[in-house]
């Protein structure tokens, strides 16, 4: 890392100016040459302290030492002076060190065993008034309020009204009804993401129009992808989907409802995950505790969140007479679930490259058979008639959703263990 192997450069601190610095008295002062990555400078050359001065040391005695800007720490400080400052134990200090990409290994150059020892020694060393009270104990976390509670549950009533509706009306009435529901769905989607646990860091990150587009077509494909790829290996679609089953191009209205619904566990689980993870983050006493105790939250989270699934999508197909698929619908809810759950605790980007992964491969199965009508183009579909021989049209998504959660699953276990993930999730839950 720059700035850190200055550390290890012997007879770096000869360099230093003679005499005591005095300049900067406070522990935040500034290194004269400016900070370097870390908040080092090039005179922060070693941790050990003074470094002893040989027979050219200007007329000096040889038990004389020369004194550089040989407190690393204090210069590290000053460069996360606003952390050191805000921060209210020192478990907060280390996960936003951790966040700046601060290891043990790069701990082990300031002389301490870990990022929590050397959070410990900042975060003692930060000045503070002596009329100010000790930090307040952590407060027990927040109950679910009921705004977002009662938003996360609309999207799903909107849904039933308007498949309700498409059901008891036809022809142009039945269009209307059904983009007016469609519509207002949409909206409460929407509204969803951008309120409580589901909701995230207020951040306007340049993929997320692009992954709310390959989410929505994910969810679209859900519904109507299996009848088009069932009726495209046939030679069809010879009309456009009607809203029933057992139509030319049949809808699946039964899973579009599942998901719809699932908002609302999906926001409850991630409510339990960031409480119990502020409440560790509390209790910790190092990186490698908290990592440890997160994760089986994480994979509890994720339980609760399939388990609640899964009843929904029982629910719905009795609810609507239709089977009931739980492959593609528990896939797909694992995915949408865990690329929320990465995107809220600040890492978009992963999530947004493997959503938009798994909607271009839902893109390219039917794709790849209206190509192989093309003269001497047969073999391109091949692999997705193969695949539908042996599963079925629900093997196209569920095979997808399940390799794209599989991936959001391991890189979550990595990403949402840290410290780092929750220290700065402030939202209201």
């Amino acid at each position: 890392m720059s700035g850190l192997g200055e550390l290890d450069r012997p007879g770096a601190a000869s360099d230093a100016p003679d005499g005591p610095s005095d300049e900067n008295p406070t522990p935040y002062g500034p290194s004269p040459e400016g900070p370097s990555p870390y908040g080092l400078s090039p005179d922060c050359s070693s941790p050990d302290g003074p470094a002893s001065d040989g027979p050219a040391s200007g007329g000096r005695g040889p038990g004389v030492t020369r004194r550089g800007a040989a407190d690393p720490v204090k210069a590290l400080m000053h460069r996360h002076r606003e952390l050191c400052e805000r921060a209210v134990d020192p478990l907060e200090i280390a996960a936003g060190l951790e966040a700046h990409g601060v290891t043990d290994r790069t701990a082990a150059r300031f002389r301490h065993r870990d990022v929590f020892s050397l959070a410990e020694e900042m975060y003692a060393r930060v000045p503070r008034d002596g009329d100010t009270p000790p930090p307040a104990a952590p407060a027990a976390p927040a109950r679910p309020r009921a705004d977002w509670a009662l938003l996360t549950i609309l999207p799903g009533v909107l849904c039933a009204a308007t498949l309700a509706g498409m059901r008891l009306t036809d022809g142009r009435t039945c269009l209307l009804v059904t983009a007016a529901g469609l519509l207002a769905v949409a909206l409460a989607v929407h509204a969803t993401l951008r309120r409580g646990p589901l909701s995230g860091r207020r951040r306007h990150h340049p993929r997320s129009q692009r992954t709310e587009a390959w989410t929505c077509w994910l969810i679209g494909y859900t519904a109507l992808g299996d009848g088009l790829l069932r009726a495209a290996v046939h030679g069809g679609p010879d009309a456009l989907p009607d809203g029933t089953t057992g139509g030319p191009w049949p809808f699946a209205a039964a899973r579009l409802l599942t998901l719809t619904l699932a908002c609302a566990p999906a926001a409850w689980s991630a409510h339990f995950l960031a409480a119990q993870a502020r409440r560790r983050l509390h209790s910790s006493r190092g990186l490698e505790e908290f990592a440890a105790g997160v994760q089986p939250l994480l994979l509890a989270a994720l339980a609760l969140f399939l388990g609640a699934l899964t009843a929904l999508t029982a629910l719905g197909a009795t609810a609507l007479g239709e089977p009931a698929d739980y492959a593609p619908v528990l896939t797909l809810g694992a995915l949408l679930f865990l690329a929320r759950l990465l995107t809220v605790h600040g890492s978009a980007h992963v999530p947004a490259v493997v959503v938009a992964a798994a909607g271009a491969a839902e893109v390219l199965a039917p794709a790849t058979v209206f190509a192989g009508r093309l003269p001497g183009c047969g073999f391109l579909a091949t692999p997705v008639e193969s695949l539908l021989a042996a599963w079925g049209p629900a093997g196209v998504p569920s095979a997808v959703c399940a390799s794209a959660a599989l991936i959001l699953l391991v890189h979550a276990t990595r990403t949402l263990t840290r410290a780092s993930a929750h220290a700065r999730t402030d939202q209201p839950c």
